[in-house]
């Protein structure tokens, strides 16, 4: 079963950065597009940034010079450099793929699955 685990949440000052990485395990032929999103209390999810399979990046306008998404060297890994936090940063931030994934039937035979994918969430919070 294909899943995405985050990490690099935690507690910083205004001003400061945090790096965020998402890893996806599982049988996973292709990632097309990852993305970060963002859920503030009492408020909707949003996109942050996104990047697909060729490197575009592409950010929300409240975080643009600021945020970079990036692909790992390794295929199943992406970050987010945020720089330049604010209180307005603060939400919880969940990794999502979409991605092929595939079961083995045997004989070199492969079933493939488009899939979209979410993790489970890290917190981040801007506080002096």
């Amino acid at each position: 079963q294909v899943q995405l685990v985050e990490s690099g949440g935690g507690l910083v000052q205004p001003g400061g950065s945090l790096r965020l990485s998402c890893v996806a395990s599982g049988n996973i032929l292709n990632i097309f597009t990852w993305a970060w999103f963002r859920q503030a209390p009492g408020k909707q999810r949003e996109v942050v940034a996104s990047i697909t399979h060729n490197g575009m990046p592409n950010y929300t306008d409240s975080v643009k010079g600021r945020f970079t998404i990036s692909r790992g060297n390794a295929e199943n890994t992406v970050y987010l450099q945020m720089n330049s936090l604010k209180p307005e940063d603060t939400a919880v931030y969940y990794c999502h793929a979409d991605l092929s994934e595939y079961e083995d039937l045997g004989e070199d035979k492969l079933r493939t699955y488009d899939r979209n994918i979410w993790g489970q969430g890290t917190q981040v919070t801007v506080s002096s």
